[in-house]
């Protein structure tokens, strides 16, 4: 106990006992506290690759669907040389050769991010 003081000394101890108490637990407090933002960023993390695999799912079905409409558009008698030319020419091609790109790109930055 502590001395006396113009203080009760039963007041003195438990506030002794409450700075005690706040102080011995105070690091199981900030590594739980740690645990818990650690546990959230993981967490973001694995949303934002579940929404990144969504996106490529999508723009691959936006590719496909621009070369299947580019194989049902060409005629079926034209040589191959026509064929070429209509490629070249076709904004069709533009679209799924920058579609292709982004894919590309995104990727690369898949496999960056995943070293």
């Amino acid at each position: 106990m502590a001395s006396d003081t113009p203080v009760n000394s039963q007041i003195t101890d438990a506030v002794t006992q409450s700075n005690l108490t706040v102080l011995g637990n105070a690091p199981a407090q900030s590594m739980a506290t740690a645990y818990q933002v650690l546990a959230q960023s993981v967490g973001v993390s694995m949303q934002n690759a579940v929404a990144n695999q969504q996106n490529m799912n999508t723009i691959d079905s936006a590719i496909v669907s621009q070369g299947i409409s580019l194989l049902f558009n060409l005629d079926a008698a034209a040589d191959a040389s026509s064929v070429k030319d209509s490629l070249k020419e076709s904004s069709d091609t533009e679209i799924l050769s920058t579609l292709q790109a982004i894919i590309s790109e995104l990727k690369t930055a898949k496999a960056q991010s995943s070293e």
